[in-house]
């Protein structure tokens, strides 16, 4: 039984015994009271009585006339009246019932009448003795009515006093429910810190619980800190903070692999020209703040573009990924524009050359990096800071690329409202081997002949065209409607644009709320990047599924988990971690650390960790070392 529970019953016993006590002794009370008035008129009735029948002479037709008028307007149960010469005695009586006392009140408290007695004398000569007792039905009557009264008022008085301790216990309750509130939320992850009540017991306790609160929640960002520096070492540049080479590659592959990946964009190199002699002639710590300025240039990317890449590919040579076709000679005028204004600050031999080659679909990742380093040898025959820019062969299939930048909105909708719509599965297994959940990736049929294309193809025009809520609920529809059909856990992938859309949610809501059953089974995820531009939205949106059993997520994690300063407040469920992270983690030691680390701090917060396109049996078996809940990708499906 709980403790307010407890507190309620407490008051409640108090409060009925009062009542009952109250109304108890009142009636008591009340009944000595009349009984005391009760044997008074008894006594001076009689005491009248005979001084009256003294002064009849002895006449006993005088006296007894006295007698009855006396008893019949006085409220007596009998009199009684004795000679003293031994003569018949006169006596009257009567039987009254109380008019509104029930039986059992009157069986429960008796009311006794004690006799009045009184000697008649004329003058010394003895006449008798009188005895007179009054009847007792009046006097329940008001008893009973008395004890309604009070009975009455102390209802009235409980409920108020109940009025009272509800406020009471409500103050109470309240630094307690927070309390709760508060440990509920550390053992989900998430770190909160409540007002300090002014009760001295309660207040102690929501000391001792912010302090907790704020000793664990120094940890998490000690620890953090320490994974995010474990990160730098393991894929990163030590002078600029760049991904290094491996890093940039594999966060490339990922990136063009995936479903809702990049389908098409460009690539940018720069190369710093002669790095050795800028060296010489300008000095080390010239040359080091020339590649630091051409890092901080290419940092901008990423922190305004989502899936943007930048790295360092060796000495002398940064890289630029876009996920957005059609910009990259763009781009590379405009980093070359930027540098030839800020570079001769580190001397005049430092310049650079700039090769841009644009991605298109199903696009290698070997073959747009030779490309690149074609438009980059065209450059360095020219002048510094020139810039070359390679097309790659088009594909077989960028016309639709085309076709939807004519009639993209029109496809798109009539896919959607056409049911030419289904969600591909990949599965999510734990060590054991079993299906955590299936990955629902959703493909469309833009044309009627067409085939069902990857969300990398259609995406960037839903987000064009504003509809990438109505590809979303249409994917959560299929999902549920799979899950009822098997009950098999789906996840489905929602869009930022989605949830910057103030009816999507409340549609998702209701959607749920009508098959809590195949809800239970769902999970949802963003991308990493959305809690950096969506905090509040996301926070709200976790807020609305998750009481609904949906298990609510990050996908594609790792780079940038340690810039949400507030990640402990998302509730999250789960985060699957990038392939970039997670691919070769059996051969390099400072990638299985990051990993290990990493899973660690997520499960600190009661976060799931999965491990997303592993392709090698050998990384799978490192990674269930590190502690990760479960794995997709290539290996998964072949395991399935």
């Amino acid at each position: 039984m709980s403790l307010i529970r407890q507190i309620w019953l407490l008051l409640l016993a108090v409060v009925l015994v009062g009542i009952l006590g109250g109304a108890g002794v009142s009636l008591v009370s009340t009944r000595n009271t009349l009984q005391t008035q009760l044997s008074i008129k008894n006594s001076d009735n009689a005491g009248s009585l005979a001084l009256v029948l003294s002064q009849q002479k002895g006449d006993r037709e005088l006296m007894e006339l006295a007698m009855s008028a006396q008893f019949d307007t006085g409220f007596y149960r009998s009199l009684r009246f004795t000679p003293a010469d031994g003569a018949p005695a006169y006596t009257r009586e009567v039987a009254v019932q109380p008019e509104r006392a029930p039986r059992w009140f009157v069986g429960l408290l008796s009311v006794a009448s004690q006799p009045g007695v009184a000697q008649v004398s004329d003058g010394w000569r003895p006449l008798g003795r009188l005895e007179l007792v009054s009847h007792v039905a009046y006097a329940y009557d008001e008893l009973w009515l008395g004890a309604r009264r009070a009975t009455l008022w102390m209802i009235l008085i409980g409920l108020g006093g109940a009025a009272l301790a509800w406020f009471a216990v409500r103050r109470i309750r309240r630094p307690l429910d927070a309390t709760i509130a508060q440990a509920r939320a550390l053992e989900e992850g998430r770190y909160v810190i409540v007002d300090e009540p002014r009760v001295p017991e309660l207040r102690s306790l929501a000391m001792a619980m912010n302090a907790m609160v704020g000793r664990v929640r120094s940890l998490f960002e000690a620890h953090a800190s320490q994974t995010d520096q474990l990160r730098r070492q393991a894929y990163c540049d030590p002078l600029t903070g760049l991904p290094h080479r491996e890093h940039f590659i594999a966060q490339m592959r990922a990136l063009l692999e995936r479903e809702d990946g990049a389908d098409g964009g460009g690539l940018v190199i720069v190369r710093v020209a002669d790095l050795g002699g800028l060296n010489l002639t300008a000095g080390r710590e010239c040359a080091d703040g020339a590649l630091q300025a051409i890092a901080d240039l290419l940092q901008a990317y990423p922190d305004r573009v989502p899936d943007c890449l930048i790295g360092r590919l060796n000495g002398s040579d940064f890289g630029l990924c876009m996920p957005t076709p059609g910009i990259a000679a763009e781009t590379a005028v405009a980093i070359a524009n930027a540098l030839r204004a800020s570079l001769p600050a580190f001397g005049v031999t430092a310049t650079v050359h700039l090769g841009a080659v644009e991605i298109r679909a199903r696009s290698g990742v070997g073959n747009v990096l030779a490309r690149a380093d074609l438009a980059l040898a065209r450059a360095e025959q020219r002048e510094p800071f020139a810039v070359e820019v390679v097309d790659l062969p088009p594909s077989e299939q960028d016309d639709v690329g085309e076709q939807g930048q004519r009639a993209w909105r029109e496809q798109l909708l009539s896919a959607l409202q056409g049911q030419r719509a289904r969600l591909y599965e990949f599965p999510v297994i734990d060590r054991a081997g079993t299906v955590v959940h299936l990955e629902c990736p959703l493909r469309l049929q833009l044309r009627d002949d067409g085939e069902y294309l990857a969300a990398a193809r259609w995406l960037p025009l839903a987000l064009r065209s504003q509809v990438t809520a109505a590809a979303d609920a249409q994917a959560i529809v299929l999902a549920l409607d799979a899950i009822a059909r098997d009950g098999i856990p789906r996840g489905v992938n929602v869009a930022a644009a989605s949830l910057a859309e103030g009816g999507f949610g409340v549609h998702l809501y209701r959607l749920l709320s009508q098959r809590p059953k195949q809800a239970s089974k769902l999970w949802l995820e963003v991308g990493e990047g959305v809690p950096l531009e969506r905090f509040e939205a996301l926070q709200e949106f976790g807020q609305l599924v998750r009481p609904l059993g949906v298990q609510f997520g990050l996908e594609h994690a790792g780079q940038r988990l340690n810039q949400i300063e507030r990640l402990f407040e998302l509730g999250l469920d789960y985060v699957k971690l990038d392939a970039a992270f997670c691919a070769g983690v059996a051969t390099q030691a400072a990638s299985r650390e990051f990993v290990r680390s990493t899973t660690g701090l997520l499960h600190a917060l009661s976060i799931r960790v999965i491990a997303e396109g592993v392709s090698d049996g050998a990384d799978a078996e490192v990674l269930w070392t590190c502690g990760l809940d479960a794995i997709t990708g290539p290996w998964a499906s072949a395991k399935r």
